[in-house]
């Protein structure tokens, strides 16, 4: 079998293309892209998706699909299976493929150059060592040092304010920092390995039982923090081209259940202004200590906000964020035609330095015009799919129909995985975006869209396991 489950493109002689790698969630990232570089280069630009996303159907162009766990676990089970691959195991996975180094080399007899544009710049895609490919965004040697939790508290204690934290190398460590902070940290203790996203390998501890049930084995070297209760968890998406340059493309608030578990985002923040403005002035900072650091491109900051408007940075991802699409489609309404969107402002960014001429940041807490929120529905444990949501709508165009015809309320599925799927726990069941004219059409629009997804799984199924065992038995 193919290490590639699914393709649909097609080469157009007279366009160049660019490579995508990364989850499909990022697709329309692409065509604010490839419209950029369209107009830039004055011939027609398009763009090959590579992603890991297992689902029923593709309503999708120019898609190949890689992912080798799936493929195992498929030719294991013999049933239809659709989890999250890390990202390092992708990107070697996309770097070693026959079929996608064969496609780059059909590509490069047509143009001169491929780029290969990627949600996050990961050390295991090499394919940027072939002659005439390069990567269109950070290094991904400066990112992965930037992503680094422990990195950043130990090195960006002057640029923003953080929380009380220790360094901990091993789970016996770990427990003999803790027994001393306990009486001291009385609102709980907030642990994290070095990388984490999304709440993956972190906890918010109140006793050491609630770090055992989380982290089983010693290997890690743990950041912990001192949690500080509070009121609100706002992110900042921006762009930084050089230590003078940064682009703040706005404040959205994130949803945080269970306390670390990010599912989504809502716009415009509840914030009041003048608390955005700060919010603006600190990750201009922290992108200008980005940018000493080599790093060019997007990238976000996470803060809290507590009961006394005490603002607390969180960390910095240098990367891409779940707001980048969403940010995307709503700049291209707020500002005024021909604005560089922020895929063009990362080009630039990485190629040249600098922003170009026609760069506008949009005005802090601006207000009115569009409101919208995303729900990521991320399975917490094994299910099975017995219904399908099949492709709603597109996401620009739903932005831009909102803002045109002041549409109350309206809400898409997007990335249903689709029917008679074993999905695996911590994979993406679908993702909502919602549109209204104010938070509460928005709240009801996610709502609405997450009680269908949840009517789309399976109560009371079996593992292929269980269904083998169950037979033995009777």
């Amino acid at each position: 079998m193919s290490e590639v489950y699914f393709h649909n493109y097609r080469i157009d002689p007279d366009t160049r293309y660019f490579l995508y790698v990364g989850e499909l969630k990022n697709y329309g990232l692409n065509i604010f892209l490839k419209d950029a570089l369209t107009r830039l280069q004055d011939r027609p630009f398009d763009f090959i998706a590579i992603v890991p996303d297992i689902l029923e159907q593709y309503d999708y162009a120019n898609v190949a699909v890689i992912n080798p766990i799936a493929l195992e676990k498929f030719l294991d089970i013999k049933q239809k299976y659709s989890c999250r691959v890390p990202g390092p195991t992708f990107m070697q996975a996309v770097s070693e493929s026959p079929h996608v180094i064969n496609l780059i080399k059909d590509l490069l007899t047509r143009q001169a150059e491929v780029y290969i544009y990627m949600y996050e710049s990961y050390r295991e895609m090499t394919l940027d060592d072939m002659d005439g490919v390069n990567i269109l965004g950070p290094s991904s040697r400066v990112a992965n040092r930037l992503n680094n939790k422990i990195y950043q508290y130990e090195n960006f204690q002057d640029v923003a304010p953080i929380p009380e934290f220790e360094v901990c190398r091993g789970l016996d460590d770990l427990r003999s920092k803790t027994e001393k902070l306990w009486p001291v940290w009385t609102d709980g203790i907030f642990v994290t390995t070095a990388y984490s996203a999304a709440g993956t390998n972190s906890v918010i501890a109140r006793s050491w039982s609630d770090i055992g049930a989380k982290f089983k084995t010693g290997d890690y070297v743990y950041l912990i923090s001192r949690y500080q209760p509070h009121r609100y968890d706002p992110t900042v998406l921006a762009v930084v081209a050089n230590t003078s340059d940064v682009y703040v493309a706005g404040v959205a608030d994130q949803r945080i259940e269970g306390g670390n578990r990010f599912t989504g985002s809502t716009y415009p923040s509840v914030l009041p202004p003048e608390l955005q403005t700060e919010l603006y002035t600190l990750t201009r900072r922290v992108g200008c200590r980005l940018a000493q650091e080599g790093y060019r491109g997007i990238f976000g900051c996470d803060y809290i906000i507590d009961a006394q408007n005490n603002i607390l940075f969180v960390e910095v991802n240098a990367r891409k964020q779940g707001t980048t699409l969403e940010f995307c489609c709503t700049l291209e309404q707020l500002l005024p035609p021909g604005a560089p969107m922020l895929p063009e402002l990362e080009y630039h960014a990485v190629v040249a330095n600098r922003f170009p001429d026609e760069t506008q940041e949009p005005p802090v807490g601006i207000e009115g015009g569009i409101y919208w929120g995303t729900y990521n529905l991320k399975l917490t444990k094994d299910a099975c799919v017995a219904g399908f949501m099949p492709f709603c709508g597109d996401e620009r165009q739903c932005f831009g129909l909102a803002a045109r015809e002041k549409v109350s309320r309206q809400f898409v599925i997007l990335e249903h995985i689709g029917n008679d799927f074993v999905i695996a726990a911590g994979s993406f069941l679908g993702r909502i975006v919602a549109l209204g004219q104010d938070h509460s059409s928005v709240q009801q629009g996610l709502a609405q869209g997450k009680r269908m997804l949840e009517a789309t799984i399976s109560l009371g199924w079996k593992t292929p396991v269980e269904k083998v065992t169950a037979k033995a038995v009777e």
